[in-house]
């Protein structure tokens, strides 16, 4: 029987046959200082809640893009959209995705300029958008390759509203108020991390947008900066989610580090600069969370003495 590639295989492949050294989610566009650019596909069948509304489908397509960017420290400045649409699909349905696509372009700054239609058997949303880099370390994109020992690791917010989200979603988990309302609205409506990135990106000596899972993201950074993570669970875990943990008999760790579908910035800077940072993110109207440390390594992650899975949210897998 022919193993199923999962999706970093499957990128592995390409950017070998491509001579893309440098992977990461955002690319930056040769010749310009300050341009970049980034893609993301959404496809409802593993992208999408059953309760999520068409409006927020749309939306989220967008947020998928602007998050990576953000994370960078760029802002979205225009995107072109790809629609596959599934036959029998409703003018109602459609009106509802154009309205989705409106409150993305308002809320993110992004003005969608064009795009493309085609019939396909479920619904995908592909986005392809331009940003523009805010002021940066040497004026330079913070990469995946950077960390050094010695750094902070610091997250624009904690882990385990969306995959407590998507357990009351998707298998009647329970919650109560306000964490109920948390995680459900951190599941349908993800927040990328905008003001955070762009008002500290020139202090990152490297970041990743965490949507496939903390645990995932540290590891990205690890591997490609060649060090070791240690991350204090503690000082990353919303609130309430060991106890909805509890109540409901789910693995918290797991909530925390493996959920993905979280749009958080994950970065680390030199410890020198974190009163600067948070200066900045006080200013910029955000929070700023010292999550772990980065030490020399080969690219492990560790919760405290506990090692950590590489694994989170990947298509194919």
């Amino acid at each position: 029987m022919t193993k199923q590639l999962d999706e970093k295989e499957i990128i592995s492949i390409f950017s070998q046959a491509l001579g893309i050294a440098d992977l990461d989610d955002v690319a930056a566009i040769d010749g310009s200082r300050n341009l970049v650019f980034k893609a993301d596909m959404l496809v409802a069948s593993t992208d999408v809640p059953p309760q999520m509304r068409p409006w927020q489908v749309a939306r989220k397509s967008i947020v998928s893009c602007a998050s990576d960017l953000a994370a960078k420290g760029a802002r979205p400045v225009a995107a072109m959209i790809s629609l596959g649409l599934p036959a029998g699909i409703t003018r109602t349905y459609v009106e509802e995705l154009a309205r989705g696509f409106q409150i993305a372009s308002r809320e993110f700054g992004v003005k969608i300029v064009g795009g493309d239609t085609n019939a396909a058997r479920d619904l995908v949303i592909d986005c392809s958008m331009i940003g523009m880099m805010t002021m940066t370390v040497n004026d330079k994109m913070p990469k995946r390759s950077g960390a050094k020992p010695g750094d902070a690791v610091v997250a624009s917010g904690k882990f385990g509203y969306p995959a407590s989200g998507l357990a009351v979603l998707l298998r009647g988990a329970r919650a109560q108020g306000a964490f109920r309302a948390a995680a459900v609205d951190s599941a349908l409506e993800p927040k990328p991390r905008q003001a955070f990135g762009t008002a500290l990106a020139r202090y990152f000596s490297s970041s990743i947008d965490s949507s496939d899972g903390l645990a995932a993201s540290l590891y990205e950074i690890a591997i490609q900066s060649g060090v070791d993570i240690k991350v204090d669970y503690d000082a990353a875990r919303a609130d309430g989610v060991q106890e909805f943990a509890g109540a409901n008999n789910l693995d918290a760790h797991e909530l925390v580090f493996h959920g993905g579908e979280e749009y958080e910035i994950v970065a680390t800077m030199p410890k020198s600069l974190l009163p600067r940072a948070k200066a900045a993110a006080k200013k910029a109207g955000c929070d700023l969370h010292v999550i772990g440390c980065v030490i020399k390594g080969t690219g492990k992650v560790t919760a405290g003495e506990r090692p950590l899975e590489n694994r989170g949210y990947l298509h194919f897998s």
